[in-house]
């Protein structure tokens, strides 16, 4: 198995000769680790004693214990270092003035998911532009993208849809790192901060997570193993419908279902090879919280078994259209709020594209659906090219 250095372990073997004297704030959860489980902000602070004044933490909370979207952290003292942790997903989701005053430079390192969906990499591009306005450098500890950085899949946002589970035009499956995407959103976006990369090492475009030789922490809840993560960008989608996604399980989006499914004609219509790379297991389950709570789901587990064949995204539309064919009289999309939006339907905010969910709804096929947007994926994946780090 390869063994890939992240930033952080980079970082903390030879810190930048310029942060000598400078303040220091750190934006991560619980999951910045090194392979030995070893915390940033205990790193970071044994390395550059007394530097480190405030910590800044993304959507669920520094400790991950928030479960959903919309259920905000407070800020807080943290109780290593006794410094204030400021949440960037409580009062507000935009650094103010006074967050950065304690500061010079910003430190982010933050495990992303690989999909445009992840709240974490705007709570970065926020902090990007905060640190443009008020005057601060930010330097990025680069980490993998856990689900690799050579497949990209899906439409591009469309700004229609924006909101916080999408601010820029990339596609669902974006194949960058944290890195890569913050030398894109600031270059591209207009944002123009001073910002600096600190790169892995032996990390290459292919690599899924569990190639990595690093020790996965959920960096959010529902994304306990690496293999959630791989599914992720399609089964993000039940997230806008009254089908469960699995949270309230152990096995979040691997898992997905409802009361009303009948699971034959739902196989018999994906049989034949019509989903590449991955067996649907028929399953029951009860979630304990979210949607169905306490109510037994019918439904299926995703299985992987060829993740370079597994298309995420376009599987799960494929599920989605099936499920809408064969129970037209109890599927339905979920209403709002979603994410701090209440008046756009939660569907349109996650697929990013107001189109394709009224071709979904007229049952056009997926290959078509998928053409549709080949080209404007094509003109992404030419520019985020500029930005790759690895080869």
């Amino acid at each position: 198995m390869a063994r890939v250095k992240t930033g952080l372990e980079n970082f903390v073997e030879a810190p930048p000769a310029w942060l000598s004297g400078h303040r220091l704030g750190l934006l991560c959860n619980h999951a910045a680790v090194d392979r030995n489980f070893g915390h940033a902000r205990e790193l970071i602070n044994r390395q550059l004693p007394g530097q480190l004044k405030a910590l800044y933490a993304p959507q669920h909370g520094f400790f991950a214990d928030k479960q959903d979207n919309m259920i905000e952290s407070d800020d807080m003292i943290d109780p290593v270092l006794d410094i204030p942790v400021y949440s960037l997903y409580g009062r507000t989701r935009i650094p103010d003035k006074t967050m950065f005053e304690p500061i010079d430079t910003l430190i982010v390192d933050l495990q992303d998911a690989g999909t445009r969906v992840y709240t974490f990499i705007y709570t970065m591009s926020y902090c990007l532009e905060a640190a443009q306005r008020f005057g601060k450098k930010v330097l990025v500890l680069d980490r993998p993208n856990p689900i690799n950085g050579s497949m990209v899949e899906g439409n591009c946002l469309t700004a229609a849809c924006a909101s916080f589970v999408g601010r820029y035009p990339i596609p669902m499956r974006h194949g960058l790192t944290i890195g890569e995407l913050a030398g894109l959103f600031n270059d591209e976006y207009g944002i123009g901060c001073d910002l600096e990369v600190i790169a892995m090492q032996g990390w290459n475009r292919a690599m899924y997570f569990t190639d990595t030789g690093l020790p996965w922490i959920a960096p959010s809840p529902n994304l306990p193993t690496p293999a959630t993560a791989v599914v992720y960008p399609g089964q993000v989608l039940w997230e806008g419908t009254n089908v469960s996604e699995g949270r309230g399980t152990t096995q979040p989006f691997e898992l997905f279902g409802a009361p009303y499914i009948d699971i034959k004609p739902i196989l018999a219509v994906l049989e034949e090879g019509r989903l590449p790379g991955a067996v649907l297991r028929p399953a029951a389950f009860e979630p304990t919280s979210n949607k169905w709570a306490r109510t037994l789901c019918q439904g299926f587990q995703i299985h992987i078994t060829d993740p370079y064949k597994f298309k995420p995204y376009i599987t799960t539309l494929k599920l989605i259209q099936a499920v809408r064919f064969h129970h037209r009289d109890r599927f339905e999309w979920k209403s709002g709020p979603y994410e701090y939006e209440f008046d756009r339907n939660p569907i349109d905010l996650i697929i990013g594209d107001k189109d394709i969910r009224k071709r979904l709804e007229n049952f056009d096929d997926i290959n078509d659906i998928e053409a549709s947007w080949q080209s404007d994926l094509n003109a992404f994946i030419e520019l985020s090219r500029k930005y790759h780090l690895y080869t």
